[in-house]
């Protein structure tokens, strides 16, 4: 036996004895439930990688070191996955289900300590309605971050170039997102349509502007008489959409959670009936050149 496999069997009780009937006897939600119990398990077990996880978010601000940790972590489970599907264990959709949930919980607990570090540190509005806003945003796009690698883990192959096109598609979608750039200024053809309409860190970016600016007022330091808000400074410095509240952003960063977890699923899907076509056209063509 391939001695990874047999560690793996070793390591892996959840489908072992008199189980593995009942296991494939088992309704949705059973399935659904035990793997997102053992996920959150292995997630216990390894909480010194959520721990390594939580200094690179307090250093680089959620999004660049995820995509390193994001990589390794979900091609193992990937492939882990795999194997178990092929044995008959369970289907897509119950590991799509139990991977989201327990990605859920632990995701959000690593949100909250180093959303109180930057927050209060850098004198942030106070309020607890505010500071909520944030640490929400916050768990929303480290979501939006594990959704988009899971994608990539499942399209590309390799790890190291999991890396680079996870790496390329973040950076291609932070540069347009209206920060580097103001929006006015991004070139129209694909730059702003639509990728700047299609980047998460648009809606996190002016979610958490307005969170901080709207309500402020401001002295004019200019030397004119009257003051300046907090809402002039998002229209007119910031070219922040001040069509809709907050709240619509991250109910739009929500959604796009739940857009990146369904595409992950088709992508699977739409995996297991290509494969077999592309195995068949590739033996076609051989056919037609003998050696």
């Amino acid at each position: 036996m391939n001695p990874s496999d047999h560690f793996l069997r070793m390591i892996n009780i959840d489908f072992e004895g008199e189980y593995v009937v009942q296991q494939r006897q088992a309704t949705f939600l059973t399935k659904s439930v035990v793997l997102t119990k053992r996920s959150m398990t292995n997630m216990h077990r390894d909480i010194g990688y959520y721990w390594l996880r939580f200094g690179i978010y307090i250093a680089l601000f959620l999004t660049i070191g995820t995509i390193f940790f994001n990589v390794g972590h979900n091609y193992s489970s990937i492939q882990v996955f795999e194997k178990e599907r092929r044995s008959g264990h369970y289907g897509v959709t119950e590991f799509v289900i139990a991977n989201t949930l327990s990605s859920t919980v632990y995701l959000g607990l690593i949100c909250v300590l180093p959303a109180i570090i930057a927050y209060y540190l850098t004198g942030l509005q106070r309020g607890i309605g505010h500071f909520f806003f944030f640490v929400v945003t916050l768990w929303a796009c480290t979501m939006l971050v594990e959704g988009l690698m899971m994608i990539v883990a499942t399209i590309v192959p390799d790890f190291l170039l999991g890396i680079i096109t996870g790496s390329g598609v973040q950076g291609l979608l932070m540069l347009n997102a209206g920060f580097f750039r103001l929006p006015n200024d991004l070139p129209k053809p694909i730059w702003k349509y639509p990728t700047y309409y299609i980047s998460y860190h648009k809606y996190t970016t002016q979610g958490l502007y307005k969170n901080e600016f709207l309500g402020l007022v401001f002295p004019n330091l200019a030397g004119v008489d009257g003051v300046i808000t907090g809402q002039y400074i998002l229209k007119n410095n910031f070219q922040v959409e001040l069509g809709y509240s907050k709240w619509v952003d991250l109910a739009i960063l929500l959604g796009m959670v739940i857009i990146y977890r369904v595409i992950f699923l088709v992508i699977i899907k739409a995996s297991d009936v290509a494969k077999p076509m592309i195995k068949s056209f590739l033996v076609k063509v051989r056919g037609y050149f003998p050696r």
